[in-house]
């Protein structure tokens, strides 16, 4: 028996089968190749066209099942991961009204930010543990206010993942974790953030209706059946955000257990057992994948916007055209801890929530024309990266996270002994290096509904483990640490100062 699951990104769309019995990927099928393309009618704007997610789901769903060979009648159970803070439209037959609002569009910062004054700080952080943000609730008001014809249309407003759900079922549905990353969960009243509905003039009606993470959400119908080749009436029995999924695919789901991953922004994750927040939201939190009213278990999401975009820029603008990664990582292997006074800061990639959502900008300090080569640029580079996670993770410390494990997948730039070393040391944890995806997790927690798995940790079982990198005590990660965050403190007093002088 076979279980599915999808990642609906918004670069491509993954789907990954797995053998229910061994817990075993078969396959992980991937469309387009290429990435989706990202709409952008205005400055700051980042638009999809919610139709495309679909057809390279069915185009990836029929290749997959071709490319293995299966039965698909011996497919059990459908998983979904998504993309978070998207907004979809629809009318009352289901058709979308205009191209989803995505996670990295930021047109709504300012209503979120009125929200957050107007509403009161600690009301918004006690019952919703953020500001409203620029999150998926904000983009709906923004719809309210800017197109006002289209809202009266609207029937539901859902997430990326409840419009897919909607497209195998015919059923339009949501879930407390979900909503909770729209800012739409009132965790005080546990029930839809009507509060905030109110302030917005959002009518509560627009909600879905909403179903646990982990349940019965609908049968493929035999329409979505003819397109995708998957059989009719196997049940959808999860969904969940795409970062509340890689948490719960590597195996983080109680207090005090984190996640990591390094694509092209840095994200840290970690579980805590009661409702926290940041007050000057520098990380989110957000209902993890096995909330519930009776037991607490809330996901703090840390990202870094310059993380691995950073690294990838220097491979694409210094290295040469046939120098690889692994070729990268050689030559700053050779160069000692701390790039012999080269630092890099690596923030060039819009504003830096962790940094009070100030754009700083990437700076290269210390350079000396005489001394340095491209191997000290490398290992700068991933240090610099490496620095940003430890600096956020204090954060979480902040907050009450102990650290003693850290697990990250095997598919960016924890591949990187120095990068992984570097926050290993400086962080005081291990780091477990696991092989699995998004897809393959969300296909796994689809066997808990279905019965093939008593518990989530059991769904997910033990992945194969990659290597893993253990702290040492070392003071030259600590000394190269402190000059970097002293770079970045200089560079973030100044800004601060030239902000009040405006």
């Amino acid at each position: 028996m076979y279980l599915i699951g999808y990642d609906i990104g918004s670069s491509s769309i993954k789907v990954a089968l797995v053998d229910a019995n061994s817990g075993e990927t078969v396959s992980v099928v991937q469309a387009p190749e290429t990435e989706m393309d990202i709409i952008a009618r205005e400055s700051g704007w980042a638009e999809q066209q919610p139709e495309i997610w679909w057809n390279h789901l069915c185009v990836a769903t029929k290749k997959l099942l071709d490319s293995t060979n299966i039965d698909p009648e011996l497919i059990r159970g459908v998983g979904i991961a998504y993309q978070m803070h998207g907004l979809v439209l629809v009318d009352k037959s289901q058709q979308v009204l205009r191209p989803a609002i995505i996670w990295c569009d930021s047109r709504a910062v300012a209503i979120g930010d009125q929200a957050f004054q107007e509403l009161g700080e600690a009301k918004c952080l006690t019952n919703f543990l953020n500001s409203p943000g620029n999150f998926t609730a904000s983009k709906l008001k923004w719809v309210k206010d800017n197109e006002p014809d289209l809202y009266e249309r609207i029937d539901k407003m859902m997430l990326p993942g409840d419009y897919i759900g909607m497209k195998l079922t015919g059923e339009i549905c949501t879930t407390p974790s979900g909503l909770s990353e729209g800012i739409l969960w009132d965790f005080q009243k546990g029930g839809v953030a009507s509060d905030l509905l109110d302030y917005y003039g959002i009518k509560e009606e627009l909600i879905p209706t909403i179903v646990p993470t982990c349940s019965d959400q609908g049968k493929i119908t035999a329409a979505a059946a003819k397109l995708t080749g998957l059989p009719v009436g196997i049940p959808i029995t999860y969904r969940a955000g795409d970062q509340p999924n890689n948490a719960l695919s590597l195996n983080v789901l109680e207090p005090g257990e984190i996640a990591a991953t390094g694509g092209t922004s840095g994200v840290v994750y970690g579980v805590i057992d009661k409702a926290v927040y940041d007050k000057v939201s520098r990380v989110n939190s957000f209902a993890h994948v096995n909330y519930t009213e009776d037991q607490e278990r809330i996901g703090v999401l840390l990202c870094i916007n310059g993380a691995g975009i950073q690294y990838s820029w220097m491979k694409q603008q210094i290295a040469r055209d046939n120098i690889s990664y692994v070729d990268m990582e050689r030559m700053a292997s050779s160069v000692p801890i701390g790039s012999e006074g080269l630092r890099i800061l690596p923030f060039g990639n819009g504003a830096e929530r962790m940094l009070s959502n100030e754009n700083i900008g990437a700076q290269i300090n210390n350079l000396q024309f005489n001394r340095h080569k491209s191997a000290h640029m490398y290992r700068a580079g991933l240090e610099g990266i490496a620095f940003s996670f430890v600096y956020g993770i204090q954060l979480l410390k902040e907050m009450g996270f102990k650290i003693d494990v850290m697990r990250v997948g095997n598919d960016n730039l924890f591949q990187s002994t120095i990068f992984a070393s570097t926050i290993a040391n400086l962080v005081g944890c291990k780091i477990t290096v696991v092989e699995t995806t998004g897809a393959a997790g969300a296909a796994k927690a689809a066997g808990l509904q279905t019965g093939f798995y008593k518990t989530l940790k059991e769904a997910i079982g033990s992945n194969g483990e990659v290597m893993t990198y253990h702290p040492q005590e070392n003071e030259e990660y600590e000394q190269a640490y402190q000059l970097w965050k002293s770079d970045l403190d200089q560079l973030t007093a100044a800004k601060n100062e030239r902000n009040t002088t405006l």
